[in-house]
């Protein structure tokens, strides 16, 4: 049976819910369940889904249509995410849904940091299953991911230059980080990076790395060095969380690589690293972990954990991690989604 099955059942049960919780934070439903899926578990999607489903708010309605011609004046507004959504269902009944994702990564780059990287993450996943198979449930979550990066569209101080020189184990130890005495958190990760517009170390950190390289390889880079500021900076749920995020977004500009342009992937990249750097200036005290020690679980000792944990967190981020260790190993991939699922907890 095809592992992915399971996630058309999955979206459609989805169907009459939005983007956000009861509790005000982001549904992370349809990333989880790719995520099982991807991870050979679709045994526990349905189940999972049951209980989850606890916390999720009806759709909201629409407003009014999108025009293809002043859409820019509908980036950021939350409120409009049905509007989004109908726009790009549109887009993609228009053209080819990679063709949509080409020309739209582009638009959108400069947002990755939008509702703390999840319209980037989650497009990283619906653009995943559909390469396992077009279906018209899997294109309906493209255009909801699309919809979500536009409507909660944000972006990061940007001092004006092209690509620096360094890699990014190293410019990581020249990231500018807020003082303690200066941090504002007020619920939410959004709030905290909105705050860096306050900050002004921190416009200049977009240039700092060099993006002209291939770019594969350049996101492996990134993901194991956020890995391993991941594991310096994740003591309590809030920054378990929070750095969980600087690593799911670099598998989810990975899964864009395919389709993108050279050009748009360099920028995709580019804002990848600053969007990364953002979460550690705002909430980071130590630029990345060394030595990291020696895991005993095997990985898929891993996935039974975060399966039988159920935290949408634990589950993506262990998912990530294994892709990434897949790729380029390294004990900090295996060791970082260790810890998440023992802070996290269970549900």
């Amino acid at each position: 049976m095809n592992r992915y099955a399971i996630v058309d059942e999955a979206l459609e049960f989805l169907a009459p819910y939005g983007p956000d919780l009861r509790n005000g934070l982001t549904s992370h439903a349809p990333m989880a369940v790719e995520a099982m899926a991807a991870m050979g578990r679709p045994d526990a999607v349905m189940p999972w889904l049951a209980e989850y489903r606890k916390g999720l708010m009806s759709r909201p309605p629409g407003r009014a249509p999108i025009d293809a011609r002043s859409w820019r004046e509908a980036l950021g507004h939350e409120d409009r995410f049905t509007d989004w959504q109908a726009f790009f269902a549109a887009e993609l009944r228009e053209a080819p849904w990679r063709d949509v994702v080409a020309r739209w990564v582009g638009r959108l780059s400069p947002a990755i940091c939008a509702s703390a990287m999840h319209g980037v993450i989650r497009v990283g996943h619906a653009v995943r299953s559909l390469e396992d198979a077009e279906t018209p449930r899997r294109l309906g979550e493209l255009a909801e991911g699309l919809g979500y990066w536009a409507a909660a569209h944000q972006t990061l101080p940007t001092a004006p230059g092209g690509s620096g020189s360094m890699r990014p184990a190293e410019a990581i130890a020249s990231v500018p980080v807020v003082p303690a005495s200066e941090r504002t958190f007020t619920g939410t990760i959004v709030g905290s990076l909105a705050a860096l517009g306050t900050f002004p170390a921190f416009a200049p950190v977009i240039g700092m790395i060099d993006v002209e390289r291939d770019a594969g390889p350049l996101v492996s880079e990134l993901s194991e060095t956020f890995t391993r500021v991941y594991l310096a900076n994740a003591h309590d749920v809030l920054t378990t969380i929070v750095f969980v995020h600087a690593v799911t977004s670099a598998t989810a500009v990975r899964s864009l690589l395919p389709i993108v342009p050279e050009r748009v992937a360099r920028e995709a990249i580019r804002h990848l690293w600053q969007a990364e750097c953002a979460l550690y200036a705002a909430f980071g005290t130590a630029p990345a972990a060394g030595d990291v020690g020696s895991m005993t679980e095997e990985p898929e000792a891993l996935v039974d954990l975060a399966i039988a944990n159920g935290d949408e967190h634990a589950i993506k981020f262990t998912e990530a991690c294994l892709r990434e260790h897949a790729l380029n190993p390294s004990p900090a991939y295996l060791a970082a989604a260790r810890h998440a699922i023992g802070m996290l907890g269970t549900r």
